[in-house]
C-alpha cells in the first residue's frame, strides 16, 4: 500500500523557523509530520510519497527524510507548486508517482497504526481530504465532487489545545486488543505519567529497569514476615507492575518497539517474579521453618524453568523482528485447537497467569491474610506453566520444524 502525505503550500509562504515550528511540533516527543509518516509504514504503508511546496525549505524537508531514515524508512519527496487536493489536476500531476489506489493521510493528523490500517477505500467521487481516506487515482482525478460520509478516528493538529489533545488520544490507544478489565485499568493509572515520560529522555529500557528495582524493594518488604511489611510489598509489587505497563505503553508511543526491548521485559518479568518468590520465601520461613524453604525452592526452580521454556517457545512461534506477537498468535492457536480440552481449559485461565492480572491478585490475597495460600498456588502454577509450554510447544510448534528438516534426529527432537 502507497500512504500519500501533503505538506500545504502555506509553509513554503512563512518563514523558514515558524515552519519548521509547525511542521515539527512534539507531539509525545516525536515530531508531528514524522509521526504522520512512522504512522503511516507502520500501518504498513511500504511506498510513501511525501508530496512538499516547492519553495519549502531544504533543510526542513532534509531534517524529515533523515529523521525517518533512522527508523529504516525511505521516503519518495515530490516537489509540486501550488498542489491543492481539492484539484484534480494536483493528482493528474502526480500520475507518474501515484499506485493505483493508495493511502491519503493529512500531514497534522495523529492516530494509531491500528486506526489508520483499518481505513476503509472510499466509494465517493471525492473525499474529505481533512481526513485519512484510501482512495484510487481514478476517483481524486474525477471532476463532480461529494462529501466522504465516513470518519477516522485521531486528531487534527491545529493549535496548542489539539496537539494537548492529540497526545492525550495516543496515549489512551497505547494499549493492546488483549487487554482485559485489569490491565485496562493499570493502563489508566499509567496514562499521566506515560505523557510526561514521553517528553523527556528516559527510554521504555530505563523504565523497565526501574519496575526492577521496585520489584527488589518489594522483596525485601516481603522478607521481614510480618503483615504490614507484606502489605507493603504487595504495594510496591503492584507499583513495580505499573511499571511493566508503562514501559510498553512508552515504546508504541514514541515508535521505540525493538525485539531486544521485548525480550528485555520478558526477562524483567521472570526477574522480578523470582525477586518476590524469593522475599516471601523468607518471610514464610519466619513463619513456618524449614517447610516454607522447601516450598520456596520449588516455587523459584519452577519460575526459572517457566521463564526458559517461555522464551524459547517466543523465538518459535514468531519470526525475529516480532517477538511481540507471541501471546496474541498463542491464544489463536488455543481458539483453533478448542477441540482439546487441554486447550480449552488453558484458553479460560492463562490470563490470570498474566502480570497485569496477577498484581491485583498479590495485593488482595496478602491484605486479606492469605499469602501462604497464593504461595502455594504461584508453586503449583510456576511447574504447571513450564510443563504445558513443552506440551504446547511439541503440539503446535515442532511440526512445522519437522517439515523443513525432516531427517533430524530423535535426540535433536527432544532437545
Amino acid at each position: 500500500m502507497q500512504a500519500v502525505i501533503a505538506i500545504p503550500e502555506m509553509f513554503a509562504l512563512m518563514r523558514k523557523e515558524k515552519a519548521a515550528e509547525l511542521l515539527l511540533r512534539q507531539i509525545a516527543g516525536v515530531p508531528l509530520v514524522i509521526r504522520t509518516v512512522l504512522t503511516a509504514a507502520r500501518a504498513e504503508a511500504n511506498d510513501i510519497l511525501l508530496i512538499c511546496p516547492a519553495a519549502l525549505s531544504e533543510q526542513i524537508m532534509q531534517q524529515l527524510v533523515g529523521s525517518t531514515a533512522e527508523f529504516g524508512i525511505h521516503i519518495s519527496v515530490v516537489q509540486l507548486a501550488d498542489f491543492d487536493p481539492f484539484a484534480s489536476s494536483g493528482w493528474r500531476a502526480l500520475k507518474p508517482h501515484l499506485h493505483q489506489q493508495f493511502l491519503w493521510v493529512p500531514w497534522n493528523w495523529v492516530t494509531t497504526k491500528q486506526l489508520l490500517a483499518h481505513v476503509p477505500v472510499a466509494q465517493f467521487h471525492s473525499v474529505n481530504w481533512a481526513e485519512p481516506a484510501c482512495t484510487t487515482f481514478y476517483e481524486v482525478i474525477r471532476e463532480n465532487a461529494s462529501t466522504a460520509l465516513l470518519h477516522s478516528e485521531g486528531v487534527a493538529v491545529t493549535s496548542p489545545e489539539t496537539a494537548a489533545s492529540a497526545e492525550r488520544f495516543l496515549v489512551a490507544h497505547t494499549g493492546k486488543a488483549l487487554d482485559g478489565i485489569h490491565t485496562s485499568f493499570n493502563r489508566r493509572l499509567c496514562r499521566p505519567f506515560v505523557r510526561m515520560l514521553s517528553h523527556t529522555s528516559i527510554t521504555p529500557n530505563a523504565v523497565t529497569f526501574g519496575g526492577i528495582v521496585v520489584s527488589l524493594l518489594s522483596a525485601i518488604a516481603f522478607a521481614h514476615g510480618t503483615y504490614w511489611w507484606s502489605v507493603l510489598g504487595a504495594l510496591l509489587f503492584y507499583i513495580a507492575g505499573l511499571f511493566d505497563e508503562m514501559d510498553g505503553m512508552l515504546a508504541r508511543l514514541k515508535f521505540a518497539e525493538s525485539p531486544r526491548g521485548t525480550y528485555l521485559e520478558g526477562f524483567a518479568d521472570g526477574l522480578s517474579y523470582l525477586q518476590l518468590f524469593t522475599g516471601i520465601t523468607i518471610g514464610m520461613y519466619r513463619h513456618y521453618g524449614r517447610i516454607a524453604i522447601v516450598v520456596g525452592i520449588a516455587l523459584v526452580v519452577g519460575a526459572v524453568f517457566a521463564l526458559i521454556t517461555t522464551t524459547l517457545q517466543r523465538k518459535r512461534a514468531t519470526t525475529p523482528d516480532r517477538p511481540n506477537e507471541y501471546l496474541g498468535r498463542f491464544y489463536e492457536l488455543l481458539e483453533k485447537d478448542s477441540g482439546n480440552w487441554i486447550s480449552r481449559i488453558v484458553r479460560q485461565v492463562q490470563a490470570f497467569q498474566r502480570r497485569g492480572i496477577l498484581i491485583h491478585y498479590i495485593v488482595l490475597f496478602t491484605i486479606l491474610g492469605l499469602l501462604p495460600l497464593i504461595f502455594l498456588l504461584a508453586t503449583l502454577g510456576a511447574h504447571l506453566t513450564w510443563i504445558l509450554t513443552l506440551y504446547f510447544n511439541r503440539r503446535f510448534f515442532m511440526r512445522s520444524q519437522t517439515d523443513v528438516k525432516p531427517n533430524v534426529s530423535k535426540f535433536k527432537e527432544a532437545l
